[in-house]
């Protein structure tokens, strides 16, 4: 596999990486919980994929030596830039994705859901409170 070849192929899997992390977003606000264990393992799965990609495009790298990357072609900076650009939009869903799932596991309303308001502490309970610290 050329390098060119393993770059389009990393592309495409961050593709699909970008695909899932929206899948995750769309659960995360429509459901407000953590995911089910399917779309975990989809992502499992896909992570193993990225780290053979990682693989490839280093090993790819090695043969196609110093000479070849001098005289990169217009169309490979294309897809090392497109490469880029997904992966930077990766990171942002998945930084929000991160603050969706602590925010739901630690069981903190979003500001649409209404909150039970609060019953006011009776007379009698303030009293004792400021007797108590006075």
């Amino acid at each position: 596999m050329t390098s060119t070849e393993a770059l389009q192929h990393h592309l495409s899997l961050c593709d699909e990486l970008h695909a899932l992390a929206l899948e995750e977003n769309r659960f995360l606000k429509q459901n407000q919980r953590v995911p089910d264990s399917p779309l975990l393992e989809k992502k499992r799965l896909l992570l193993g994929r990225l780290d053979e990609s990682l693989r490839a495009l280093k090993a790819a790298n090695a043969v196609a030596g110093e000479s070849s990357r001098r005289h990169e072609d217009s169309s490979r900076k294309e897809i090392l830039e497109r490469a880029k650009a997904r992966i930077l939009q990766v990171m942002h869903l998945d930084r929000e994705n991160e603050q969706l799932l602590l925010r739901y596991s630690l069981g903190v309303r979003s500001p649409r859901t209404p909150s039970v308001p609060t019953p006011p502490p009776a007379p009698s309970q303030l009293q004792k409170l400021y007797e108590r610290h006075s």
